[in-house]
């Protein structure tokens, strides 16, 4: 291809929000060309064999906020993607040997009155989260301004929460602030049940139970749910790797050009206008606009750079929380493994390792100081139970996203790295008996692992830390909140803007709806 080569629009990343936005805007008749660094699509979302014959999803390991509506309008399943499992239920593993399965109807073993208990708080989060739900399908307003279009976001977000009525408005200002640890105390009485549902407070996030706002950090985590339909997560068959094939699919079928091997070096301006790019080959190619999927400060700080930016903003990209504190472990095993009291059906289900609030609370501590846990909160799964192709025959993969593992630790990661593994495979052996006997291979990605091999700054896979001081309108940073950019011709679409990652998409295409807006 020649450096004259010109498109309408360049997208930077074929992670899975880049390649939502370049099917919608290839759909709408843009000439559209993605460039991926990497030899594969998919960004953090891909499958990789990590030992002979053992496959695992690299990143996130399981489907539950990509719409269903957006699978559907890009006919993911007309290119090859499956679902190996639906609806996985949630298992809250105690280490005397007695799971908790949380389900829609009710809680086996607890007293009637927790399960009543139960029922009622899920039921009236789950109302909260579907009135914030809408919020996500569109650029946040911003505030202070007159435009109209702004101030009938913030209507539409008002009347979203008044619609509530006066009783449940009246409690979700009032718990909205809180941390999750005060809300469950105060309506349950289960460390188990606490435990499990504390952890999808805080999972992939820099605080723990007892953190100010870790309410909100739910509610946003339901609300996605609820905006894709899905009330429990999914397993892709062949991983999150066949999720992103099928997505580079749509796009080419809908006409896009997809590079890869083609890191970007820099973002060309212009007359104050971003007008293309340069490759790291120094090849030049040319595009009335530019769409970044990769994180904020690599965008601005990297791409860009700071002399085509006002000093003020570039202070607050630099400022921007996106050290990640969750890592991933992948396990080889040459036999399933046994869970205490868990039956065998139920090994094909998500497993929690977070047996109290306290405990959580605890395993957060050891980050304020730059260490690891001991004992680590932890989600597990074993994708091979349901999708026999990713191991052996007979043998099986174990995925874990284990909390809380710090960015930068103390000491370095050179020499704890090993040590960090036994101390995840102690705390597995205390639930699974006999586990570290069946491993024949382990991979630990820290968040040092995961900037480096997946190009996100501070190896957060939310491209920044998900808190209310950087959410909806004011996410990544004031100044590019509406996936536009303080430079003319620059647009961002990835996880770093709203609403925040997770393998969702919806910020993908709500950057393509903007940039379509803008040029009608």
């Amino acid at each position: 291809m020649s450096g004259s080569a010109e498109y309408d629009c360049i997208v930077i990343g074929a992670g899975h929000n880049g390649l939502v936005c370049a099917s919608y805007l290839a759909r709408a008749g843009r000439s559209v060309l993605v460039l991926e660094a990497a030899s594969e699509v998919g960004g953090a979302a891909i499958t990789r064999e990590f030992a002979p014959g053992f496959r695992v999803s690299a990143g996130a390991h399981l489907l539950q906020l990509m719409p269903r509506a957006m699978m559907a309008e890009l006919a993911l399943e007309s290119h090859g993607f499956k679902l190996a499992a639906e609806d996985l239920p949630t298992v809250a593993l105690s280490p005397e040997g007695a799971p908790l399965t949380l389900a829609a109807r009710g809680l086996v073993r607890l007293s009637q009155a927790e399960q009543d208990a139960y029922m009622a708080l899920t039921a009236q989060l789950q109302r909260f989260a579907r009135a914030l739900a809408p919020v996500l399908n569109a650029a946040p307003p911003r505030l202070g301004t007159s435009d109209r279009a702004d101030r009938l976001r913030l209507l539409k977000l008002g009347w979203q929460v008044r619609r509530l009525g006066r009783r449940d408005m009246r409690e979700l200002l009032r718990i909205g602030g809180m941390c999750v640890y005060d809300l469950l105390q105060e309506n349950l009485t289960s460390p188990l049940l606490q435990g499990a549902l504390g952890f999808d407070a805080v999972l992939g996030s820099n605080f723990g139970p007892r953190a100010p706002g870790s309410v909100f950090t739910l509610l946003y985590r339901l609300a996605a749910a609820a905006n894709a339909d899905r009330s429990a997560p999914a397993l892709p068959q062949g991983g999150l790797g066949a999720l992103s094939n099928a997505l580079a699919g749509a796009a080419r079928s809908a006409g896009v050009t997809i590079r890869t091997d083609a890191p970007v070096r820099r973002i060309r301006v212009e007359g104050d206008r971003a007008v293309g790019v340069t490759l790291a080959s120094g090849e030049s190619i040319g595009a009335g606009l530019v769409v970044s999927n990769a994180d904020p400060k690599t965008t601005f700080l990297g791409l860009l750079g700071s002399e085509h930016l006002d000093a003020g903003f570039v202070r607050r990209v630099a400022h921007l929380r996106s050290n990640g504190l969750a890592a991933k472990l992948h396990l080889a095993l040459d036999r399933l493994p046994r869970f205490k009291g868990l039956e065998e059906a139920k090994l094909g289900a998500r497993l929690l390792i977070a047996p109290s609030l306290d405990y959580i609370e605890r395993a957060f501590n050891h980050s304020k100081y730059g260490e690891y846990s001991a004992a680590p909160a932890i989600e597990l799964t074993l994708p091979s139970v349901r999708d026999a192709q990713l191991a052996p025959a007979g043998a099986h993969v174990l995925s874990a996203v284990v909390q809380y593992v710090p960015y930068a630790l103390a000491g370095g990661w050179a020499p704890a790295r090993q040590p960090l593994i036994d101390a995840i495979l102690d705390q597995l052996e205390l639930y699974a008996p006999g586990l570290r006997r069946s491993v024949t291979a382990a991979e630990l990605l820290t968040p040092a692992d995961i900037e480096r091999e997946f190009r996100m700054v501070g190896g957060h896979w939310h491209h920044g830390e998900l808190a209310l001081d950087q959410f909806l309108m004011v996410r990544p940073v004031p100044g590019a909140t509406q996936y536009a950019t303080p430079l003319p011709g620059l647009y961002l679409c990835g996880a770093g803007a709203h609403p925040g990652g997770g393998v969702m998409g919806t910020a993908g295409r709500n950057a393509a709806r903007v940039i379509l807006a803008r040029a009608a």
